[in-house]
């Protein structure tokens, strides 16, 4: 036990003395691309993060880290061209974006290595910051932890805008945050406990330069599990102007605020009268409680995680803001009211359910973890929903951990925790929520539109280990009926099968060179009759890709 003990001490020390570095490097600003067309091509790559060897990266549009940050406007068309070159199948998931679900890049879309998928859709947005990132399941967190990320900012030209800072990059800022565990070679691990690298934009310990004046910074928790109480060392106060999916009603002032894993916060930081001085923003790890990760480390009789980070718990620097001369026309303070907040009253929920977080062992800290006793299914229906319908979701998690719950496609309010009334800081437009050990919340929503009978969204806990694990479940919703009534009122157990039992090949190039590939990227046993037929009988209900080797394709839903 002393032996142990001793070892756990001297492994402390070296990676304390790491995480000190100075900040040295500025701030990586990515790049902006606006639409209404985007192509964004995903690619290996590889950045100087650390002092000696380069680490490969994955990420788009030819950025050593991360992507560009694609500038929306509500109403436009957007038409967007994805391509996969890297090595592995993948997605991309327009997170927090109301959509249809054919175009939300779940892992019923899959782009297989060296293909490209097409994703058109009406932006329907407010004013606000979301990101995008890979979904494919199983691959999302080692994925999105090596960079495969990057933001959205949705602007609505056709509102009054409120007088807060908006220059991309002058005062208003993108700070993509992601706690990593590197190997020696400096490659990232990404289901690695350990992690003691904190980027932001893909630079370790940045600093960056801001005007003597009012400054928005758009934060997005990109990391897999780590969350992060923000604030400054001397206690100052700064506004909370957005979270998840938009501007709250008015600015919020507090000194420290909560950052979950996929959660996005809109902050503005007063650096007046500042000229030439520096501020740290750290993260209070010693403010998390246990069974939060990111706080101390819980140590169970049963699952306890096999590693330790020697960030949990404590507290420590992300980036240093080092102050310079005021722009002219600055922001100075902030208008009382930024933007309307229409919450859905609880009158109009017309059905209500339940989610429960549980664990695989009970009282595991280590899982793996389910959504109502099910692990995820990608050829199960757990809920089909009518269009148009408003619900209430009570979230339940009695698991020993916390986790941060995410939906797909339709932005949510919370209502309550244990009973009691959000704080004004929880109240605004949200499409992620952290749901702490034996806690239980009320979210409610409203499946608006795009009915479909054919293509899901996920609901899923966003520690992106969980999610590969099957810490999932999908739903679909309805369009109006249609006169097949029991396609309609009929509960969904399944992926609808509008298919008969095989595939009829005509004209289609090669037949000796053809590929059907699952939704999970597996291969399928293809036999073709002399008349071009394939049997499907007894392949599962899903979706498949056919691909010839003249490399067309084409998605077949059955």
């Amino acid at each position: 036990m002393r032996l142990h003990l001793f070892c756990l001490l001297i492994l402390g020390c070296f990676t304390q003395t790491f995480v000190q570095a100075q900040f040295l490097k500025p701030i990586f600003i990515p790049d902006t691309l606006e639409g209404p067309m985007f192509n964004l091509n995903m690619a290996p790559s590889s950045a100087s993060i650390l002092p000696g060897k380069p680490t490969p990266t994955l990420s788009y549009n030819g950025q050593p880290i991360l992507g560009p940050t694609l500038i929306l406007k509500k109403g436009m068309d957007v038409d967007a061209m994805i391509t996969n070159n890297i090595s592995d199948s993948t997605t991309l998931h327009w997170h927090g974006i109301h959509l249809p679900a054919h175009a939300d890049g779940g892992p019923h879309m899959p782009i297989f290595p060296g293909l490209s998928n097409h994703a058109h859709f009406t932006c329907l947005d407010p004013a606000g910051t979301n990101w995008y990132h890979p979904h494919f399941h199983g691959k999302t967190g080692e994925q999105t932890l090596k960079g495969a990320a990057g933001m959205i900012i949705v602007r609505d030209d056709a509102q009054p805008q409120p007088a807060i800072p908006g220059k991309y990059g002058v005062d208003d800022f993108p700070l993509i945050i992601q706690s990593l565990e590197f190997d020696t070679a400096h490659r990232i691990l990404p289901k690695g406990q350990q992690d003691s690298i904190v980027l932001v934009n893909g630079i370790w310990k940045p600093y960056c330069k801001v005007p003597a004046q009012m400054v928005r910074f758009r934060v997005l928790n990109a990391s897999n599990a780590r969350n992060f109480v923000l604030g400054f060392p001397d206690n100052r106060s700064f506004s909370l102007i957005g979270t998840d999916n938009g501007l709250l009603g008015s600015p919020f002032s507090l000194t420290r605020v909560k950052l979950a894993p996929g959660e996005r916060v809109e902050l503005v930081v007063d650096f007046s009268g500042m000229n030439g001085q520096s501020l740290e923003m750290k993260s209070f790890g010693s403010e998390i409680p246990a069974g939060t990760q990111g706080g101390p480390t819980i140590v169970m009789p049963v699952g306890s995680p096999p590693n330790y980070s020697p960030l949990d718990g404590i507290d420590f620097s992300i980036i240093e803001f080092r102050v310079q001369t005021a722009l002219p026309g600055g922001i100075t303070t902030l208008p009382d009211t930024l933007a309307e907040q229409t919450r859905y009253p609880l009158s109009q929920s017309t059905n209500e359910r339940t989610i429960v977080f549980s664990s695989v062992v009970p009282g595991s800290a280590a899982g793996p973890f389910l959504l109502n006793d099910s692990t995820f299914n990608m050829e199960r229906i757990d809920f089909s929903i009518p269009v148009g319908t408003t619900e209430i979701w009570t979230l339940s998690n009695q698991t020993v951990v916390a986790h941060p719950f995410h939906m797909h496609g339709f932005p949510f309010y919370i209502i309550d925790r244990y009973g009691a009334p959000v704080g004004p800081e929880e109240r605004g437009r949200k499409d992620m929520v952290m749901v702490s050990p034996n806690e239980t919340l009320r979210i409610i929503t409203w499946f608006s539109d795009f009915g479909d009978t054919e293509m899901p969204y996920m609901f899923h806990c966003h520690i992106l280990t969980h999610e590969d694990e099957g810490m999932m479940g999908q739903f679909i919703v309805l369009p109006e009926p249609t006169g097949n009534l029991s396609l309609q009122t009929s509960p969904a157990s399944a992926m609808p099968n509008p298919f008969t039992d095989f595939i009829q090949i005509r004209d289609f190039g090669d037949k000796e060179n053809l590929r059907i590939v699952n939704g999970l990227g597996l291969e399928m046993k293809v036999e073709i009759s002399a008349n071009g037929r394939i049997n499907t009988s007894d392949w599962p209900a899903g979706i498949y890709v056919c691909r010839m080797a003249d490399s067309q394709t084409k998605l077949l839903k059955f």
